[in-house]
C-alpha cells in the first residue's frame, strides 16, 4: 500500500475510534425518506444496514444526486425510521463519512460548508476522506463501513473504478450488515453494472418552487428507482427537500417540461435546482474556518 494510503486509513482509524467512544447502539430497521408514497413502496424506507446506489443523470445531474445521497444519509444519521420521530432536529445525528475522489474535487468544485450548512448538515458532524483514486477510495468506505458509530457512509469515486465489481460490492454490502450502517455508493459519470446494493436511485434536478415573496424554494429532485432488491422498481418521483424537517416531500403539480407550475399566474418559477454543494477551494479547505473535519 502507497505511504500515502496508509497515512489516509491510519487517520481515518482514529477518528472512527473517537467517534465509536461518543455513540450508542446503532439503529435498526429502514430509513425512511418522510414522503408517504415513496416510502410505502420501499415497505417503509430504505433498508439501513446495506448498500444503495445513486446515479447521477449525466454531468448536469450531478448535484442533484448528491443532494438527494446526502439527504439520505442526514435521515439515516438521525436514526429517522418511517415516522418523524426527531422532527425539527435536523443538526442531531451521528456522524456522517464523505470519502471522495480527488478527481471529482477537480471536476466539480470542493465541497462547500455553508451549502451543506443549507441542507441542514452540521459541517462538524462530517468526517471527510479525500482519496487518490478509485481504489483508496473504496478502501476507505470499506474501512468506515465496518464502525457503528457513524451514521452512513458515502462513498463518491469517479468514473467506473476497476477495482469496483461485483465482489467489491459484496464486500460493502456485508460490512453494511455487520455494522448496521447505511452505505451509499454515489456513482459519478459511471453507466450501470451489477452490484449487491438494495436499491438503485438514478436523479437529475428539478427546477425549485417559490415561495412567499417570490423568495427562492428548497432544492427539488426528479427520482427514478431503477432497481429494488425483493420489491418493484421502475417507479418515478418529483420531491423536494424541507430543511426544517430533514424530510423529503412529494411534488406533483407539474407541467410536461417538470417545471412546477407556479401558485399564481404573475410568478414565474424560479430556476434553482439545488443548493450549491461545490465552492473555490478557499471555502471547502480543511482550515479553522472552514467547519468541514478533514481526515487524511
Amino acid at each position: 500500500m502507497p505511504p500515502a494510503a496508509s497515512s489516509v486509513l491510519s487517520d481515518l482509524r482514529r477518528s472512527l475510534a473517537e467517534a465509536a467512544l461518543r455513540a450508542g447502539p446503532a439503529a435498526a430497521g429502514r430509513v425512511g425518506l418522510g414522503a408517504a408514497e415513496i416510502d410505502a413502496a420501499l415497505s417503509g424506507g430504505l433498508e439501513r444496514a446495506a448498500l444503495h446506489e445513486v446515479y447521477a443523470a449525466g454531468t448536469a445531474g450531478l448535484a442533484a444526486a448528491t443532494g438527494f445521497a446526502l439527504g439520505l444519509a442526514l435521515r439515516a444519521a438521525r436514526g429517522e425510521a418511517q415516522g418523524e420521530a426527531q422532527e425539527g432536529a435536523a443538526g442531531s445525528g451521528r456522524p456522517i463519512l464523505w470519502v471522495r475522489q480527488d478527481f471529482v474535487d477537480a471536476e466539480t468544485g470542493r465541497l462547500h460548508a455553508p451549502g451543506l450548512n443549507e441542507l441542514g448538515l452540521d459541517p462538524a458532524r462530517l468526517l471527510l476522506v479525500r482519496a487518490r483514486d478509485g481504489e483508496g477510495v473504496l478502501r476507505a468506505g470499506a474501512e468506515g463501513a465496518r464502525c457503528p458509530a457513524l451514521g452512513a457512509v458515502l462513498i463518491e469515486p469517479w468514473g467506473e473504478p476497476r477495482a469496483f465489481d461485483l465482489t467489491a460490492s459484496r464486500r460493502l454490502a456485508l460490512a453494511a450488515e455487520g455494522s448496521g450502517v447505511t452505505i451509499l455508493l454515489l456513482r459519478v459519470a459511471a453507466a450501470e453494472m451489477p452490484s449487491a446494493a438494495r436499491t438503485r436511485w438514478q436523479v437529475r434536478p428539478l427546477a425549485s418552487r417559490a415561495l412567499e415573496a417570490n423568495a427562492p424554494g428548497g432544492p427539488a429532485f426528479g427520482l427514478r428507482l431503477l432497481r429494488q432488491r425483493g420489491g418493484a422498481a421502475e417507479r418515478e418521483w418529483r420531491v423536494e427537500w424541507n430543511r426544517d424537517r430533514c424530510a423529503f416531500e412529494s411534488r406533483t403539480a407539474f407541467d410536461r417540461s417538470d417545471r412546477l407550475l407556479p401558485r399564481r399566474t404573475d410568478v414565474p418559477p424560479l430556476s434553482r435546482p439545488l443548493v450549491p454543494l461545490s465552492g473555490d477551494g478557499q471555502a471547502a479547505a480543511a482550515g479553522p474556518d472552514s467547519g468541514l473535519r478533514r481526515t487524511g
